[in-house]
């Protein structure tokens, strides 16, 4: 037993290493997207690579796989819930993935990465999605190889849905967001055919970006962000990541006239960050250490921007500091109209500015979008074209511009395919867990009235957070609200809140 401890010990120590590579990379991903100089983006895809080739070596080096072999058969295994069992389970599990790429397909995918997001930023600027692309066709090209490298049985996209929602299939993600999409559309219809219309307007006056970032800034701290570990920055695509403990990087973009778009926004990435610093320290560098998916990811941040930030217990809380922030905009404004101006819905051509009925229905189109792209049934030429089209299906409005439609979103640019459906789960799951955590902690509204986050900070730090990779997303979703994944929590709170603002 006293070898297999040591051995465990060298497995260990060998992944936090590898996971401190793996952050270093990150901090030069987050330089780039928020400091870097542009002239610099050239060497920085050089850099990016050669850490991205760096820790793939390291991550399937041949004596981490004897290790594993040694230890996967021993007592430290026998337990798939124990922090042995668990962390031995992941770690084959990543390493057998990993061992199936070619260390020039990381660092050749690492670098046209890190160039598509350079190229996808001037695009977007000059409103041309051609300067886009060939870099877009390159990654597209790279993540096919990719899947294969990795094998599938029926579609190339599930290796790729597989690093965001490990042990996911496309074919039960479409499952769930059709019986999702089912459900919405009667829901938006009678949302938009309803008499009763919020005045959206009084968002688009003048609010500073100085107070913005400040109010911004006071609430994340208010519902638990700690910015001694964490930060706020600005970029084109707000995002957040964790570069170590005690280190959480989140960005926004502000506009003046346009209050939803950054305070939601930091919402949403604190909703990230709390995640993250609520993961256990202790097992840093580990899956103990690690979040389940990006989908239980995606519920956090949308836990904390609709169900808690959209509510009006909130801003029954916060609206008095909002007046007083923005004088200008809202003194003379009553909570009512503030709260169904928040709340508008209304078919929107971007996704991060989308309201809280209709944001599923942009995430439907990049899924059927992207699938089609990495099946080779839709080629790159033709992806505007495609965009515009499902546009028009499914929410009635065409973008006017490429910049305002398929160059909107960083992802592709980053080689994130499999990444966007998880926005959709996260929704799913944030409804399902709000739900458990009302039914467990009581009356939630009465305790945002009051300015009191931290009761469902420290529920969802217990149950969620502490627990790591411990459970898989369906496994966590069962044991903390007795119930398999499904849209009927998400649809129960869009009826009931929506319902009363419009009337229904």
């Amino acid at each position: 037993m006293t070898d297999i401890n040591a051995t465990y010990q060298l497995l260990c120590d060998q992944a936090r290493e590898t996971t401190m590579l793996a952050r270093i990379q990150q901090l030069l991903e987050w330089d780039e997207q928020t400091k870097m100089p542009k002239a610099g983006g050239p060497y920085r895809a050089e850099q990016v690579a050669y850490m991205a080739g760096l820790v793939h070596k390291k991550r399937t080096a041949p004596e981490i796989g004897e290790w594993l072999e040694q230890l996967t058969q021993s007592p430290l295994a026998a337990d798939l819930e124990s922090d042995t069992g668990s962390n031995l389970h992941h770690l084959r599990r990543d390493y057998n993935k990993k061992t199936k790429l070619p260390q020039s397909l990381v660092e050749q995918l690492a670098k046209a990465c890190t160039l598509g997001q350079q190229a996808w930023i001037e695009a977007r600027q000059a409103d041309d999605f051609k300067k886009f692309q060939p870099n877009l066709e390159e990654i597209i090209r790279l993540k096919r190889e990719e899947a294969t490298a990795l094998g599938y049985e029926k579609t190339p996209y599930d290796p790729l849905l597989d690093d965001y929602e490990p042990g996911e299939s496309t074919e039960n993600v479409a499952r769930i967001l059709s019986e999702l999409r089912d459900a919405l559309v009667p829901l938006v219809q009678a949302i938009a055919e309803s008499s009763q219309r919020p005045d959206a307007s009084l968002l688009a006056r003048s609010y500073p970006t100085d107070a913005q970032k400040s109010f911004g800034t006071e609430a994340a701290r208010a519902i638990g962000f700690d910015f001694n570990a964490g930060r706020l920055d600005v970029t084109a695509h707000p995002f957040m990541t964790g570069l170590g403990p005690g280190d959480v990087r989140m960005t926004t973009r502000y506009d003046e006239h346009a209050f939803s778009d950054a305070f939601f926004g930091i919402l949403h990435e604190t909703g990230h960050g709390l995640y993250d610093q609520g993961l256990p320290r202790e097992h840093y560098g580990l899956p103990l250490g690690e979040d389940v998916s990006l989908g239980i990811h995606e519920s956090q941040s949308r836990m904390w921007e609709n169900q808690v930030g959209r509510s009006r217990a909130f801003w029954e809380h916060f609206f008095p500091q909002a007046q007083a922030a923005f004088p200008a905009a809202l003194k003379n404004v009553a909570i009512d109209d503030f709260y169904g101006a928040i709340n508008d819905v209304r078919p929107s051509l971007i996704r991060v500015e989308a309201d809280e009925v209709t944001y599923n229905l942009h995430i439907l189109i990049r899924f059927e979008l992207e699938q089609a792209l990495i099946e080779d049934r839709l080629q790159v030429a033709d992806l505007p074209g495609a965009w515009n089209e499902k546009y028009e299906h499914y929410l009635g409005i065409t973008p006017p511009s490429d910049a305002d439609g398929v160059l909107q979103d960083v992802h592709w640019s980053a080689g994130l395919f499999g990444y966007f459906p998880t926005y959709a789960l996260g929704n799913l799951y944030a409804a399902q867990f709000f739900a458990q955590a009302e039914g467990d902690l009581g009356d939630l509204d009465k305790q945002f009235r009051q300015g009191k986050f931290s009761p469902l900070r420290e529920w969802l730090r217990k149950n969620i957070h502490a627990q790591g990779r411990r459970y898989t997303a369906a496994q966590l979703a069962l044991r903390v609200t007795g119930s398999t994944l499904s849209h009927e929590s998400l649809i129960r709170h869009l009826a009931s809140k929506y319902g009363k603002i419009y009337g229904l």
